[in-house]
């Protein structure tokens, strides 16, 4: 364990505690670790808005960034929102589910819904399965989506009276963190991962919320490549924020 050493945080109360190497999620045969902040509880939103700015992700009660031996694949992104236009086919999603009275999007409780989880085990199944979340009861889902001690979001979103979307989002004092987002996974035009945050960096616009904090950028996983494709972005590099470069053909989303 070890002390956080940063005078702009409240470092007598806050710790790190690194994790035991479990399997990496996104690269295959690699072990992965995480450096958790702890105590929860000494966690609040202007604290948490410090350590998102430092790398920091948030998954429950538990506010943590990679820590893995001799890899640093795991690249913290925020889109410039303020900054960002649509490409053509961005625009092309927008105009589809934007259309007058297809879509409702509402803010609604931070607790559990039966419609939700429903959702929420079809989307895991079928994205994810045998990636361990495809097996969370309601209690998992609850200690992964529903408790925070920050100003958090659940967004739903219904087609035809149909829940097809769900987003949570942390509130921080320079943007939104995109905590995780599930649907419908049995419409793949519809593009609802897409729409999903073109839809957030639109409400970082609205409230003049500089930057959408999209998590780990990884060049060489499909699963979290795809967030290359919202640029203007920002990278953290030794500590600093700076533009993403271009990137190299191999290396861009499809």
């Amino acid at each position: 364990m070890s002390h956080i050493n940063d005078a702009a945080l409240p470092e007598s109360l806050l710790h790190f505690y690194t994790t035991a190497a479990y399997p990496c999620s996104y690269l295959m045969d690699r072990q992965a670790r995480s450096q958790v902040a702890i105590p929860p509880d000494h966690i609040d939103a202007t604290v948490y808005g410090m350590l998102v700015h430092r790398g920091f992700r948030r998954s429950g009660q538990f506010t943590y960034r990679p820590h893995c031996d001799g890899c640093q694949r795991c690249v913290p992104v925020r889109v410039r929102a303020l900054e960002f236009a649509p490409d053509r086919t961005q625009r092309k999603i927008l105009n589809r589910l934007n259309a007058p009275g297809l879509m409702q999007v509402s803010e609604r409780p931070l607790v559990f819904d039966p419609e939700h989880y429903a959702l929420y085990q079809a989307y895991q199944r079928s994205r994810h399965p045998h990636g361990g979340m495809d097996e969370d009861d309601p209690e998992q889902y609850r200690e992964f989506l529903l408790k925070s001690s920050v100003d958090t979001r659940l967004v739903e979103f219904r087609m035809g009276g149909r829940v097809v979307m769900v987003s949570v989002l942390d509130v921080l004092p320079d943007g939104l963190s995109a905590v995780y987002t599930f649907f419908d996974p049995h419409n793949a035009r519809a593009s609802f991962g897409s729409y999903a945050i073109l839809w957030q960096i639109i409400q970082c616009q609205y409230n003049n919320l500089p930057y959408l904090y999209l998590g780990y950028w990884i060049a060489e996983s499909q699963k979290m490549a795809y967030k290359s494709r919202y640029q203007p972005m920002d990278m953290l590099d030794d500590g600093h924020w700076i533009k993403m470069p271009a990137l190299p053909e191999h290396c861009r989303a499809p």
